[in-house]
């Protein structure tokens, strides 16, 4: 081979690596983004990792970070990744920057700014508690999913608009709506659709 057709040939793979490298950015910044689980908050739904126990092995999983644009709105019982800085302005800025392979590049980790919950009450929905259990809209909510019962009661509230109102699934642990206030739906970063690590556990949600 020529040194023409070798240097032909290192372009063409070059131009290709790049396309491919800036396809996934905008996969990762726009579409889907993995997360791995941290804590105990959404037990027994998600097993997530337990940095101060030196436990590394958690659930990982992909969220769709285009489910809630062109009027689509969260609902009760979807699960979501949350950005809990509700008290500042999201941009198109923190979404390129939340890109898995931006963050690796720039070693970055803004892991510790996403929660990942469980939609309680959507917008218009009153949330109250009574004897260890969720009531919305005054009918109480059959959750299989939680731990277990509440032991601590909430003051009822009533969900502005366009904002959800969300909990964990490990109720007693979990850091949520209850201390954060409900989210502004424009800080629902993605919603849950699939575990895809552990191997034996892969499922959609």
């Amino acid at each position: 081979m020529t040194q023409s057709k070798v240097l032909n040939e290192v372009l063409s793979w070059g131009k290709a690596f790049i396309i491919t490298f800036f396809i996934a950015i905008f996969l990762t910044t726009f579409i889907f983004q993995p997360y791995k689980v941290s804590g105990s908050s959404m037990d027994p739904t998600f097993d997530g990792v337990h940095l101060q126990q030196n436990d590394e092995k958690g659930d990982h999983v992909l969220a769709f970070k285009s489910a809630y644009i062109f009027g689509n709105k969260p609902r009760f019982g979807d699960i979501v990744i949350v950005d809990r800085r509700i008290n500042r302005e999201r941009t198109v800025k923190d979404d390129f920057l939340e890109s898995a392979i931006v963050n690796t590049i720039v070693g970055s980790d803004k892991n510790h700014n996403f929660l990942i919950k469980r939609v309680i009450g959507e917008p218009g929905d009153t949330l109250a508690y009574k004897n260890g259990s969720v009531y919305r809209n005054g009918k109480k909510l059959e959750e299989d999913y939680i731990k277990e019962k509440m032991a601590v009661s909430f003051e009822k509230v009533t969900v502005p608009e366009d904002h959800v109102y969300v909990m964990g699934d490990n109720r007693n642990i979990s850091h949520d709506s209850r201390a954060i206030g409900p989210v502004p739906i424009d800080h629902i970063v993605g919603k849950v659709f699939l575990r895809y690590y552990p191997f034996n556990k892969i499922s959609f949600f």
